[in-house]
């Protein structure tokens, strides 16, 4: 049902990634799908956040962000309704930053004395727009007090794209060129891992962690748009504690 992010996090800082396995949704959804925006039963989706909220013993309503691949960071808290955003920031003990991907790149950010952390939204339009930067910018830290880890994405080998995204990046650093292949239709596969890490070292934060994953592949742990385009979200959830 989870992944536990396998970084050297101060012993107050919690995190953790959920799986597709373990709720009650159906169909293309099936079975833990954590968004409310995607046509599944509101009943179920309620339900399956119920079940992560029990099983993580979260010590609050996480913030639930109107994502749109955007670069606002909020404070998480409580709202009444989601705020649109792409990443929240927590200072205070028991409030619980979330980013709901399938595909797209979560990163997670703590400081090395466990008085911040932070969820990022990075799907490529966020990543060439700088939505880590401006993360990092809003947790106030010196980036090389950050650790972050890169969780579940679609690998390279299933992500093409085309030559006007890898401009973008290469308009932003030349350094993103080796993140790209060029395949037999000449077009390009993008890996997002390599991305996201050369944009954190280049802002300073050079102790990364997670990564590796496939969820286009792994159809059994994972949703993935590319592979389904109707389908559910994974939970990337990052607190911390006295």
């Amino acid at each position: 049902m989870f992944i536990l992010p396998n970084w050297p996090a101060p012993s107050n800082v919690r995190a953790a990634v959920t799986t597709r396995v373990g709720g009650v949704s159906i169909g293309p959804y099936a079975e833990l799908n954590l968004a409310m925006h995607v046509g599944d039963d509101p009943r179920a989706v309620v339900e399956n956040r119920r079940r992560v909220r029990e099983a993580l013993r979260l010590p609050a309503e996480p913030t639930w962000l109107n994502q749109v691949h955007g670069t606002h960071v909020v404070t998480a808290g409580a709202y009444s309704q989601p705020p649109t955003a792409d990443a929240s920031i927590a200072r205070s003990a028991g409030a619980v930053c979330v980013v709901l991907t399938a595909d797209c790149l979560p990163v997670l950010f703590c400081d090395e004395g466990g008085t911040c952390v932070a969820a990022a939204h990075a799907g490529w339009r966020g990543l060439a727009s700088g939505i880590l930067g401006e993360t990092v910018a809003a947790l106030g830290c010196a980036p090389h007090s950050l650790l972050a880890w890169l969780g579940p994405a679609i690998e390279q080998d299933a992500f093409e794209v085309g030559d006007e995204v890898r401009e973008q990046f290469l308009a932003r650093n030349r350094a993103h060129d080796s993140a790209f292949v060029r395949n037999a239709r000449g077009r390009w596969q993008a890996d997002l891992y390599a991305l996201a890490r050369t944009e954190l070292t280049c802002l300073g934060v050079t102790r990364i962690f997670g990564g590796g994953f496939g969820c286009f592949a792994d159809a059994k742990r994972f949703f993935s748009y590319r592979r389904e385009n109707r389908t559910g979200r994974m939970g990337t959830f990052i607190w911390r504690e006295q």
